[in-house]
């Protein structure tokens, strides 16, 4: 390379980095070089190099997204086993991870179902999906988010904390059943969904169905308040099958050569 050309090339490089235009300083040199040896015209040269800066964004933002996301990890569609839950459509999950039929329109995602059913999993596996699709999602334990909210509160920048929850398209609130009975908790939970309501969709997991929730909040009315809000733009999945968690140590506890359906988990007194 001539002391020119070198010269050049440095300070092509300082101007992408001024720019920031990260992806096009990765590639540009190696680009610029067979364009030269192909005699690529001028546009298709510059089509190149803006091709790979929006990849190379797009990668970066995923990335981004992914780590605010707080997913469980190893969590994916492609994990869970469907066969397991038969009353859950595949087909039907797969259109809900492309997203924009329902979070464009805030509506909400209603998952029931016992302990060790796969809730936890699904909810998780359509958050990276829908990542992966470019929207924003945050995965929560409810009791924790539930927790922030309440020390929002108590400074008094609770509205403030729950706006800046509007930047994820999505919102999920695992384990909903366990936010202890407390008026303090259930009404910061009422009035996250609330705010949400027809403008962010929330994907709740929850062991008890909507019979039960007065456990959850402390009146009916609020109860009642809630639960309409939460269905009234909702799917809802009921995943009434046995424990696969249970499935697995059941088929431990019986060992090679004895039937499953036939032992028995020790439990301490």
């Amino acid at each position: 390379m001539k002391a020119n050309d070198k010269v050049d090339a440095a300070r092509v490089d300082l101007l992408l980095s001024e720019l920031r235009l990260s992806g096009i300083k990765l590639v540009w040199s190696a680009l610029a070089a067979t364009a030269d040896k192909e005699g690529w015209p001028a546009a298709r040269f510059l089509a190149a190099l803006a091709e790979q800066e929006l990849a190379d964004r797009g990668q970066r933002r995923f990335a981004r997204h992914l780590a605010e996301a707080r997913l469980p990890p190893g969590k994916t569609l492609a994990a869970f086993d469907f066969d397991a839950v038969p009353m859950i459509s595949k087909a039907q999950v797969q259109a809900l991870a492309a997203g924009d039929a329902w979070l464009e329109k805030g509506a909400n995602l209603l998952v029931f179902g016992p302990p060790g059913v796969g809730k936890s999993h699904l909810a998780a596996a359509l958050g990276l999906a829908l990542i992966e699709n470019g929207w924003r999602v945050l995965f929560a334990r409810t009791t924790d988010l539930v927790q922030r909210l309440q020390v929002a509160r108590r400074d008094l920048t609770l509205e403030a904390a729950i706006d800046k929850l509007d930047k994820y398209h999505l919102l999920v609130l695992d384990d909903l059943a366990y936010v202890a009975k407390d008026q303090a908790e259930t009404s910061v939970l009422f009035e996250l969904i609330s705010a949400r309501y027809e403008r962010r969709s929330l994907l709740i997991t929850a062991n008890q169905p909507f019979g039960e929730w007065g456990k959850i909040f402390p009146d009916q009315a609020m109860t009642l308040a809630a639960v309409d809000r939460l269905v009234h733009h909702a799917t809802i999945f009921e995943m009434n099958v046995d424990s696969y968690r249970r499935k697995a140590a059941l088929k431990k506890a019986a060992g090679p050569g004895r039937p499953s359906a036939r032992a028995t988990i020790k439990t301490s007194s």
